[in-house]
């Protein structure tokens, strides 16, 4: 897949299980719905108050009052319920969302992420990041392997401020997945035509090498 955030969403959708309750965050998380598979039963939960989010809806059928934590319009599934954000809130700190996929602009190698700001540039504040990585029973990270500048966002230690320590599960890159066993980040699986040269290249923090039976 020529598009790596393409690439990283569609990798991001096999994480998700039958049943659970899903937030996706801004940006590459919300590609993943279109790479579920037909029939699939995951259940999308946005932190401003519905359970059920559905496909992006048509031009000509955009309910302006339908929309998701980024502001984009949404469609509901059958059976989708409605709330306040304090109820939504209490339903992400009550540990009843399965899994939170969200983008960051680092992970170190302790699993801490930082993706809410950068030191000197101007930003509208952490959002519902805090909470959902905190609250939710897995994270997992979707993010290109290094920054637009090409420096890499696998670190040693986060240089921007952090949403939350210890918290990433999952890192799904363009190239590769890793995971985090006893606290170790560990690559545990390489893309069809990745090198495990190539990541080690575009990954300053140092991490443990497992890979998956294909």
């Amino acid at each position: 897949m020529s598009d790596p955030k393409l690439a990283i969403a569609e990798r991001a959708a096999r994480e998700l299980r039958h049943g659970e309750v899903v937030n996706l965050g801004i940006g590459i998380p919300n590609l993943i719905p279109g790479f579920l598979e037909d029939g699939a039963r995951v259940f999308v939960h946005t932190e401003n108050g519905l359970l059920g989010v559905g496909p992006r809806p048509a031009a000509d059928a955009v309910d302006a009052d339908l929309v998701d934590a980024a502001k984009q319009p949404v469609t509901a599934i059958d059976g989708a319920s409605y709330f306040d954000s304090a109820a939504s809130f209490a339903m992400i700190r009550g540990g009843h969302v399965d899994v939170a996929v969200l983008g960051a602009l680092q992970v170190s190698a302790h699993g801490d992420i930082a993706n809410w700001a950068v030191p000197g540039k101007d930003v509208l504040g952490v959002g519902g990041a805090m909470d959902l990585v905190v609250g939710a029973k897995r994270v997992v990270v979707t993010m290109t392997a290094t920054a637009s500048s090409g420096e890499p966002k696998l670190v040693g230690e986060c240089t921007y401020p952090v949403t939350a320590r210890h918290a990433a599960d999952v890192v799904i890159t363009e190239h590769a997945v890793f995971r985090f066993p006893e606290g170790v980040l560990t690559l545990t699986e390489l893309y069809a035509g990745a090198t495990l040269e190539q990541v080690r290249k575009e990954t300053e923090a140092p991490f443990a090498v497992s890979l998956e039976a294909a």
